[in-house]
């Protein structure tokens, strides 16, 4: 595994998973109580395959109030289970398997063999988890196996915290039965991604940059030196010296290119 070194959320951390499947969406590509195939694969796969063409994140689910909620008490319910278990959170960005398009984002690595993933649900789900807890386990048991076997290691916590009550903590062992099947239907997964990666490469947009823009000028200047009012280049030459294939609106960065490209004209005039 290869662990990239960056804060969750921000444009590091979204770059570092674009266009592929995480263990928060296990669930998406094998069913957990049957182990079979999820009906969800197809669409998943082409909401990968959009973030891949464009080359930006999508927010595919509406965040709600008690997400964002969960996301500002998260600290608190780190440093809450590190108190309770007496152990040190290890933080991180994102792990990336080696060899195959996966990786997750653990909530913390603990010693050499565990690790923790923190839930901050509504407090009537809470109340469900304290009186069943192995609901808990049961609802991520596909994120919390495939980060298991992503990370090679023994052991990891479910930590459910709620500011109100008690937390719950349920400790989730390796499913060998589970791994096996996720490995299986994993690889069928991220073949299909490839071969739809393939089908679609000539839409994959590289959007031009502003420098890329007056790179393009300044050889044209070059090549016609003694033109006393160099052209812009068209965008036809920009992007196909970049090999890129571009269906979007591009005047506004057209217009800023050339307002430099004014600016400059007029500095050189003084």
């Amino acid at each position: 595994m290869r662990i990239i070194d960056c804060v969750q959320g921000t444009e590091e951390w979204l770059r570092a998973r674009l266009g592929i499947p995480t263990c928060s969406q296990a669930d998406r590509i094998l069913t957990p109580k049957t182990l079979k195939p999820s009906g969800q694969r197809e669409q998943y796969r082409n909401q990968l395959l959009a973030e891949w063409i464009l080359g930006y994140p999508i927010d595919w689910g509406a965040s709600s109030a008690w997400m964002e909620r969960g996301t500002d008490l998260e600290a608190e319910a780190r440093a809450a289970y590190e108190l309770e278990t007496g152990t040190d959170v290890q933080q991180v960005g994102f792990i990336r398997h080696d060899d195959i398009a996966f990786g997750g984002s653990p909530d913390g690595l603990i010693g050499d063999d565990g690790g923790v993933e923190i839930k901050c649900p509504a407090i009537h789900t809470h109340i469900g988890y304290m009186l069943a807890p192995d609901t808990l386990a049961d609802e991520y048991r596909g994120q919390v196996q495939t980060l298991l076997a992503l990370t090679g290691r023994q052991w990891w916590d479910l930590w459910a915290y709620n500011p109100e009550l008690p937390p719950v903590r349920v400790r989730v062992e390796r499913d060998a039965e589970y791994i096996k099947a996720f490995g299986k239907a994993l690889l069928e997964f991220v073949r299909s991604l490839e071969e739809a990666q393939e089908k679609l490469r000539e839409y994959k947009r590289i959007p031009p940059t502003v420098e890329a823009v007056l790179a393009a000028e300044t050889e044209a200047e070059k090549a016609a030196p003694e033109d006393p009012e160099p052209e812009v280049a068209p965008w036809d030459r920009v992007l196909a010296a970049r090999g890129a294939d571009v269906s979007g609106d591009l005047g506004a960065l057209a217009e800023q290119a050339g307002r430099r490209t004014g600016r400059s004209a007029q500095a050189q005039g003084r």
